[in-house]
């Protein structure tokens, strides 16, 4: 997996919504193959503010649970027709057929999985997304952050150019340290043959790149696994970003001050649809609690739009500017 270049410098800045779209029993600890439903996918109807009043298009990433839904499918629908929602694919692992082993508890992390198999659930999802919208996805985001170079490396033989599993000064103990990525789209070589795969990752970024820097220098020279907790622990004091269910409005705020600052062109906020229905997650479990992070996302939205210019364009649109534009 080797990087290739990085976006080219605009005036305008990009902003992407990406929405992960999945079933209800996460967050728990405990993920099951047979999930209570998929009823939080009519929350959405709590976005519709975006495009109506910000004229800005969400890329909403279906788990296989939601699109093999056919109660879901006609509110998805409605967002593809009305709003140019674009649809991609979320993988959750641990709940798309075919399974390699009969039992539970779930999830398996991905390194657990043959190749073979990953191969074969991300290509059920890709089909399923495609019988059931008229159009097979093109981005990409793996359930979990629990992605790896080898899984990237299918992502474009499944049709998929664009990826936005990736969360800069993020990091999960024992997965791919991803500490340092670029917080801007940038291309990579994947699979054998390379092929370019864009990356759009969500927006994190240091508050002092400085002190970023000296932090992962230093939890690298200690034992792995102390070192992985440490850089683990990074964001909750160290990082700001625009996803509103992780950070308050201020530091909203904040991230995308430094980011344009610093060169940004790309913003990629993000969130859960489970997040918008009180009780499908543990962090929303009332209607009040819902209705404050509506109230934040339409906030932030105001005033990046006042302190603009900004384009909406959703994680396949950049992909293909990125693509079209020559490198820098």
């Amino acid at each position: 997996m080797t990087g290739l270049r990085t976006w080219p410098r605009e005036a305008v800045v990009k902003l992407v919504i990406s929405i992960d779209v999945e079933e209800e029993g996460l967050f728990s600890g405990r993920y099951s193959r047979r999930p209570p439903g998929v009823t939080n996918v009519a929350a959405l109807s709590r976005l519709e503010l975006i495009p109506r009043e910000f004229g800005l298009p969400l890329t909403l990433l279906l788990s296989y649970q939601v699109a093999a839904n056919s109660g879901a499918r006609p509110i998805l629908e409605q967002w593809q027709a009305q709003y140019g929602a674009e649809i991609g694919a979320h993988l959750h692992h641990w709940n798309t057929p075919p399974f390699s082993h009969p039992t539970e508890p779930e999830p398996l992390a991905s390194r657990e999985l043959a190749q073979r198999m990953v191969q074969a659930k991300l290509q059920t999802l890709v089909d399923t997304i495609g019988r059931n919208f008229g159009r097979a996805p093109r981005s990409f985001r793996m359930g979990r952050f629990d992605w790896w170079p080898s899984i990237l490396g299918l992502l474009p033989g499944a049709g998929l150019g664009c990826d936005s599993s990736m969360m800069p000064l993020g990091h999960y103990v024992g997965r791919v340290d991803q500490f340092q990525t670029p917080p801007d789209p940038f291309g990579l070589e994947v699979g054998h043959p390379p092929q370019v795969l864009v990356e759009v990752p969500l927006t994190m970024v240091p508050v002092f790149p400085g002190l970023a820097r000296l932090f992962y220098r230093f939890a690298k020279k200690l034992p792995p696994r102390r070192g992985e907790k440490l850089l683990a622990s990074f964001r909750t004091f160290g990082a700001a970003g625009i996803n509103p269910a992780m950070f308050p409005l201020s530091y909203m705020r904040l991230a995308a001050q430094l980011h344009r600052r610093r060169g940004g062109r790309v913003l990629n906020m993000f969130l859960h649809s489970s997040e918008l229905h009180p009780g499908a997650t543990p962090m929303y479990p009332t209607e009040m609690a819902v209705e404050r992070l509506t109230l934040k996302i339409r906030a932030f939205l105001a005033w990046l739009t006042r302190t603009g210019p900004v384009a909406g364009m959703t994680l396949s649109q950049v992909a293909e500017e990125f693509k079209n534009h020559p490198s820098p």
